[in-house]
């Protein structure tokens, strides 16, 4: 990819601020939904991490030599907030703000869950040849006065989603989900019937996304072809409690 254009300071400010994903309601009348028998559900990496106690979770990450601190300071909505240190199977993720200001901004944390998932992510990303993921944000913070300061959220004000915005290969080439993915509202993405994606480097980002979804990593994944709102991310979610996967 010759430019990084698509990381503009508007860009950057809007993703923080967060575009709201649509709730429950809106998954379930979904056509895309996936209601897989009891057997297929828990086995999935997705039920089984997006379930675990916090004990559970801190045992498999360091099982697994995930690389990790815990943050210095309880966050609201999160249950384990932990930041990553280092790369998970030579994938560096990371956020678009300066190198400098990671290791205190807010949207570098996460979920203990959801950094099982990305591991488990990083190993088709390795296959790939993918070194780095720029995400526009895992964090944020409930904004709402309906929420409870200390109650557990979900999707980012969890820390259990994360919004992709591009990969690098090893050898310097882009992945950009905007520039590479254009938004067809309503296709379908994975599977029979699956939209085509004429060029190479589009054809490689969906991919990666359905064998993500082959493997249950995670409950959600939206993308270009799911709305306007994520035409240059993909959203990537785990859940506690869901019955069902969705991509689109």
């Amino acid at each position: 990819m010759r430019s990084r254009r698509w990381f503009t300071p508007a860009l950057i400010a809007a993703a923080l601020a967060g575009f709201a994903v649509s709730g429950s309601r809106v998954y379930a009348s979904n056509q895309y939904l996936e209601l897989p028998d009891i057997q297929e559900l828990t086995r999935s990496p997705a039920h089984r991490y997006a379930n675990m106690g916090n004990d559970e979770v801190l045992a498999e990450l360091r099982t697994r030599g995930v690389p990790f601190a815990p943050t210095s300071a309880p966050q609201p909505g999160v249950r384990l907030p932990i930041r990553l240190t280092g790369r998970l199977h030579g994938v560096w993720i990371h956020s678009v703000l300066p190198e400098a200001e990671r290791a205190t901004t807010p949207f570098e944390i996460l979920d203990g869950r959801l950094a099982l998932a990305l591991d488990d992510f990083s190993k088709i990303l390795e296959r790939h040849d993918v070194v780095e993921v720029i995400h526009f944000t895992i964090y944020r913070p409930a904004q709402t006065a309906a929420h409870s300061k200390d109650a557990q959220q979900f999707r980012h004000p969890g820390g259990l989603a994360i919004d992709v915005g591009a990969l690098k290969k090893r050898s310097g080439h882009w992945l950009a989900v905007g520039p590479h993915w254009p938004s067809q509202i309503g296709a379908k993405t994975c599977g029979t019937g699956a939209r085509s994606l004429l060029a190479r480097r589009g054809r490689e980002l969906m991919s990666i996304v359905c064998e993500a979804a082959d493997q249950r990593i995670f409950h959600f994944t939206l993308t270009p072809h799911f709305n306007q709102a994520h035409e240059d991310h993909l959203h990537m979610e785990i859940k506690p409690g869901v019955k069902w996967f969705l991509i689109n």
